[in-house]
């Protein structure tokens, strides 16, 4: 077994991709007592670039020729490097950082490459996640502690006009895990009440008030208590045009679907009402949901909630019920929303991601997305594009999220 300090030799083989070039360069180093260390490869666009970490050959004339033959009978270049300590594990202080970008362009990857070498910290290895809708980016990073890394990346993602995520790495990434949605602006395009308030026709006067609370400058109790006062008189009926009429963000349905898959749960909490809520959790397959009880009497709406409140402290309260209910710790969760509201839910999350979020909930979320499709958050979770469209061609899904 090879220790630490020993002498290894790192071998690169670059050239055009071809059946069998791994077999071939392995069967030729079989014979030579070398130890495989480490490798690595990828493929761009039919070029190969393979990279192998092996032991000291004790043989190097052998090894040479070895390497030669190889060289010769793909037609290929193999560059041979010695050297020492090549094999010693990662540095402490792990991260994944997400890139994504409509466009990425060379620029903005390359101020954020900066920004990673300014803390100290390594790029060990670079995986696509995505190349459309748009393009995304997995970067292992050792070296540079966590929020330090984070910090500096939100600074240059806002400057470059790109999202950057920074998770800390461990086996937390892949475990079983909740999401927890907020619904309006989040789940669904628009906001339930605002389309409500256009049966009563008082729209432009809810919205303000609406935009108001998600800026987080009106108690989120208060604002809707004096929006659902406005709705007085407007019949029951519709709510069920509302619900006809909603339309899911961008990659929603294919979000809760890949997920869905490898065993997580959904929950949705939200501001608005069950009503239209307990439709939409149907329809999605989601396991739980809380939201407001709008008062109906004889076919009309009071214009009054019954019950309590799902405010801001109410939504986080839900996604502590709702991981106990599924047996999931509460550092397993994922919490994303958009608005002053969600900010306890965020925080209380072990990931909370801002999606086209306002500003204030951005700066206060683990992560922040502004592309506007929200199966972006799969490639947080290390889910590829690819992955999710073998799985979906295996079950004979079309996608039409887009």
């Amino acid at each position: 077994m090879p220790v630490l300090d020993e002498p290894t030799v790192s071998l690169t083989l670059t050239g055009r991709d071809q059946p069998g070039v791994t077999q071939v360069l392995f069967e030729a180093l079989a014979p030579l007592g070398v130890e495989v260390v480490d490798i690595e490869q990828i493929v761009i666009r039919g070029r190969l670039v393979l990279g192998v970490l092996l032991t000291q050959p004790e043989d190097r004339p052998a090894f040479d020729a070895a390497v030669d033959a190889v060289r010769t009978r793909l037609a290929v270049d193999v560059d041979v490097v010695p050297g020492t300590g090549d094999n010693r594990p990662r540095r402490l202080g792990r991260s994944h950082v997400t890139v994504l970008g409509m466009p990425l362009l060379p620029g903005a990857f390359a101020a954020v490459a900066a920004r990673i070498a300014e803390t100290g910290a390594n790029i060990d290895r670079i995986v696509r996640m995505a190349r459309y809708p748009v393009t995304a980016i997995d970067l292992d990073v050792s070296g540079a502690e966590h929020d330090r890394l984070r910090a500096a990346l939100a600074v240059e993602a806002a400057a470059q006009g790109i999202d950057v995520a920074v998770q800390e790495s461990g086996l937390q990434r892949h475990a079983q895990r909740l999401v927890v949605m907020d619904v309006d602006s989040t789940l669904i395009q628009g906001e339930v009440i605002e389309m409500l308030a256009a049966h009563a026709g008082c729209e432009e006067q809810v919205r303000a008030v609406t935009e108001a609370a998600m800026r987080g400058e009106l108690d989120f109790a208060e604002s809707l208590e004096a929006r659902v006062a406005l709705l007085a008189g407007t019949p029951v009926s519709a709510l069920d045009d509302v619900y006809e009429h909603l339309v899911y963000s961008r990659g929603a349905k294919t979000m809760v679907r890949t997920l869905k898959r490898l065993g997580y749960r959904f929950a949705l909490v939200s501001g608005g009402f069950t009503q239209v809520i307990e439709r939409i959790a149907a329809d999605l397959g989601v396991d739980y949901y809380a939201a407001n009880d709008l008062q109906v009497v004889d076919g009309v709406l009071t214009g009054r909630v019954d019950g309590p409140i799902v405010d801001r402290a109410g939504k986080a309260t839900a996604l502590r019920r709702f991981a106990d209910r599924a047996g999931i710790p509460v550092a397993h969760t994922v919490a994303i929303g958009d608005g002053a509201n969600d900010l306890d839910m965020l925080g209380a999350a072990g990931l909370g991601i801002a999606f086209n979020a306002k500003p204030v909930v951005r700066e206060a979320a683990d992560t922040s997305l502004t592309v506007p499709y929200l199966d972006a958050i799969v490639y947080l979770l290390g889910i590829t594009r690819e992955e999710v469209e073998a799985a979906d061609d295996l079950e004979g899904f079309e996608r039409v999220d887009y």
